[in-house]
């Protein structure tokens, strides 16, 4: 069934249907504290900023300079490039609704959040997962990494875990959106997901939240266990080494995309678990700030501090600026 607002006995207007403002979504994220949102925004710009920056410039070390050429590196690129995309999606819009709380968002708008939203969170598993089984050769196979890891299969790699997000969230999307809104078109939730929008569905949406649970299982809960065999099988590789220099620059080598996959799936498994869980929306805003602002910022800082590659990389971009500006 199409978009519509109202009782259920009333005509369904076409889902892209932009008549008029009523049609509109309004997201009331942070309504509860009116008084800190100029606050908020200010704190989530100087995040979001962050976020791009340290981002930004992780694909350009990685791209530049010729030390990071490895499959790990191109890996860690593609991932930089997924937040970089998640948080345009999601940042402005964001600043938009603190600043100006009764701007709407028409049909087509919240429907193209929630398709990019999916989409990178299901880009982000795969890539995430690319990367376990990238450590799991280097550790587990050396002497064959070189012959695995081509150019050829890490393009391939990459190119379904961009792709892969599409067809699911494009189905979902278009599903969520055919049913019938009514009542308040006001979501509690200060981006369009699945769980806000649910809550204004007035119809019959077991099917639909089944499939969502059986989607979440296979995009999230088996990318999930395919790492947690790598690092099982790597760690058991690495007990067995017998240099203890050798099980340490091992496991400083894995450190960092653990404790990212640790993050995401720490908060992003919370909310898309149980789209319509018994959470409080002002909870559900706080545990989504933690995987759309905190984690997108902290990832380029955790890779870049834990990694001495980068950070040699870094500082021979910042020689390399400084001896082409002296006169």
């Amino acid at each position: 069934m199409p978009v519509t607002w109202g009782p259920p006995g009333v005509p369904a207007a076409l889902p892209w249907a932009n008549q008029s403002l009523a049609r509109e979504f309004v997201l009331l994220g942070f309504a509860h504290v009116p008084a800190l949102r100029p606050l908020l925004a200010s704190l989530f710009l100087a995040m979001f900023l962050l976020t791009l920056l340290g981002n930004v410039l992780i694909v350009l070390l990685t791209s530049l300079d010729s030390a990071l050429r490895a499959p790990m590196y191109f890996f860690l690129r593609q991932l930089a490039l997924v937040e970089i995309c998640f948080s345009l999606d999601i940042v402005p819009r964001l600043l938009v609704t603190l600043l100006q709380p009764a701007w709407g968002v028409s049909p087509e708008g919240c429907a193209l959040q929630l398709l990019l939203v999916l989409s990178c969170v299901t880009s982000e598993c795969f890539l995430l997962t690319a990367m376990a089984w990238d450590r799991y050769v280097a550790i587990c196979r050396p002497l064959r990494y070189g012959a695995i890891m081509s150019a050829r299969l890490c393009h391939l790699l990459v190119a379904t875990c961009w792709l892969a997000g599409v067809p699911v969230s494009l189905v979902f999307t278009l599903w969520l959106f055919h049913f019938p809104f009514c009542g308040p078109h006001s979501i509690r939730h200060f981006f369009c997901d699945i769980a806000p929008l649910l809550s204004l569905v007035c119809a019959d949406t077991r099917v639909f939240e089944t499939n969502v649970l059986v989607a979440t299982v296979l995009v999230m809960i088996v990318p999930f266990c395919l790492i947690a065999t790598s690092y099982t099988k790597i760690l058991s590789t690495v007990l067995r080494m017998p240099s203890a220099t050798g099980r340490h620059k091992a496991l400083s080598t894995c450190a960092s995309h653990l404790i990212v996959v640790i993050l995401f799936y720490s908060t992003t498994g919370v909310i898309h678990l149980r789209p319509k869980a018994s959470y409080s929306p002002e909870s559900k805003q706080v545990v989504s700030l933690s995987y759309t602002l905190v984690t997108p910022m902290l990832n380029p800082l955790i890779y870049s501090l834990r990694n001495k590659e980068v950070k040699a990389a870094l500082g021979r971009m910042c020689v390399q600026r400084r001896v082409t500006h002296i006169p």
